[in-house]
């Protein structure tokens, strides 16, 4: 049996709602968070309710929202929710590019060049599997870089290599690898990650 539970915003926020839930700044304060502030904190609430109101079994976030899948998965975690969280590999356009509402606003010439994110993000991850991790963090995201200075329409929001798990900084690249870029293609905001892993760093 199918099923679409789709509530209103009122429905959601009626009149004199005023609870918040809310994962720590460890999980929340960088990539994304660094720049949205409060967003996380709609997320979790907004996700809360959800599966309070569904009592799903098993819900299902994609990859291409690394951050928000592992806040999501903590607050699953910590709150005693019984459902198992699920990160989804991203889905992409034929050119690689991930599929996202927003790229409905990119002009014709920045959904051209919006692939090269993701070109650019294969190339930091080939150097940062090249010799089990001995290229370090700066030399990967300097990767990372070259080939996104190669469209004059990217403008980078940031790019960070951090634990996959906790979202920590990495001092070198090993163990489990979340590689993320946000950037603006014109007006624009695409975010886009590869997660590898790195069995011996340097």
């Amino acid at each position: 049996m199918n099923a679409l539970y789709s509530p209103s915003v009122a429905a959601m926020y009626p009149k004199g709602f005023d609870t918040a839930v809310e994962v720590g700044p460890g999980l929340t304060g960088g990539l994304c968070g660094r720049f949205r502030p409060g967003h996380f904190r709609g997320v979790t609430t907004v996700v809360a309710k959800l599966l309070n109101a569904v009592r799903p079994d098993e819900a299902f976030f994609g990859r291409k929202d690394a951050q928000q899948a592992v806040v999501i998965r903590r607050m699953a975690l910590d709150l005693d929710f019984m459902v198992r969280i699920t990160v989804v590999p991203t889905v992409r356009e034929k050119d690689g590019l991930a599929m996202s509402s927003r790229n409905a606003c990119l002009s014709p010439a920045e959904r051209r060049s919006a692939p090269v994110i993701r070109r650019a993000l294969l190339a930091g991850r080939k150097l940062a599997l090249s010799g089990r991790g001995r290229a370090g963090t700066g030399a990967v995201k300097a990767a990372v870089r070259r080939v996104l200075a190669g469209e004059p329409a990217v403008r980078v929001q940031y790019l960070d290599l951090v634990d996959a798990d906790m979202l920590t900084p990495l001092a070198k690249s090993k163990g489990k690898v979340l590689l993320a870029v946000a950037a603006y293609m014109g007006r624009t905001r695409l975010i886009d990650n590869v997660v590898f892993r790195i069995r011996r760093g340097r």
